[in-house]
């Protein structure tokens, strides 16, 4: 059995009980082969292990968004993520986000009086997709019986099955005034930091709703509070936010064609067991000697 190591300490039970399912023994760091690491908040002190602990030929991360542990990454050893584990969960937030902009259910529950009637339907909507990842995947399955029109833009402009048209990231701007929405399902890196700024809102339709499922940095808050304010775009659905947790007070809580849930694409009832699948699946696949899921790209930071 591969002896595989658990941290940091006060990591929960049910981590090295994933662990323990895919046939691999708990040890302590200086022992380990492997280690699986279950704090995201803890970067740096991952990286001062693996910095004192260099033997490990393969660490497990726990969320698909790696960007805090990047600075920590190297090319000696096998890093793996979530990445590809939150895809579904995440994909339906997406959906519900996409209706009930378009359709103004968001607009109506901020009233408290019969109004003239809004909306319009996502049925045959241009649907402007930002990443190509695995919530891209199930977005887009998701999406096949609206008969809806999927551009998807990313870094490499390869086809994906059920996307009518994929573009590389340097199209953005001509595809942003085709779309009814525009999702970002894309990870954070210094290229994709501030993706959706004063210009790329300025490019939207005035009926365009904007979904963030992705980062918060993703989007420059000032300039989206202000396109809001001035009624420049229909309006945004933010799973996450820049700051995060957004601070009470903030205008973005204020904005009736804003809505904005807690990172709850995944809440920690839906993370537990699918991350923990994912765990248990790499550990078996390590300890058989065979290739891993969700491996990190290190020198993409994703």
């Amino acid at each position: 059995m591969k002896r595989v190591a658990v941290g940091p300490t006060k990591t929960p039970e049910w981590i090295r009980d994933a662990v323990r399912a895919g046939d691999c023994t708990i040890v302590d760091y200086d022992q380990a082969e492997g280690l699986v690491w279950g704090d995201p908040r803890g970067a740096d002190e991952l990286g001062e292990v693996v910095r004192v602990h260099r033997h490990f030929s393969w660490v497990q991360l726990p969320f698909a968004g790696i960007e805090n542990f990047v600075p920590h990454l190297d090319d000696r050893r096998v890093w793996t993520s979530g990445k590809g584990v939150y895809s579904e969960p995440v994909a339906e937030l997406c959906m519900a986000f996409l209706l009930g902009g378009l359709r103004h259910v968001i607009g109506y529950s901020r009233v408290n009086e019969w109004t003239v009637d809004h909306g319009r339907y996502l049925l045959g909507g241009n649907i402007v997709i930002v990443g190509g990842g695995g919530i891209t995947t199930s977005l887009v399955r998701m999406l096949q019986g609206f008969n809806t029109h999927i551009t998807v833009v990313r870094r490499h402009a390869e086809p994906i099955d059920g996307v009518r048209r994929v573009v590389g990231q340097g199209e953005l701007h001509a595809v942003l005034p085709t779309a009814d929405a525009v999702v970002l399902a894309c990870a954070l890196t210094p290229e994709t930091e501030g993706l959706i700024a004063a210009t790329e809102l300025q490019l939207m339709r005035s009926d365009a709703w904007l979904v963030n499922v992705g980062r918060g940095r993703l989007i420059v808050t000032d300039d989206l509070v202000a396109a809001l304010r001035e009624r420049r775009i229909g309006g945004a659905t933010l799973d996450v936010t820049d700051p995060e947790p957004l601070p009470k007070g903030h205008p973005l809580w204020t904005l009736d064609n804003c809505l904005v849930t807690p990172h709850i694409g995944n809440t920690r009832a839906m993370a537990v067991p699918l991350l923990s699948e994912r765990i248990t699946t790499n550990c078996r696949l390590f300890a058989a000697g065979q290739p891993l899921v969700g491996v990190v790209d290190v020198s993409l930071g994703y």
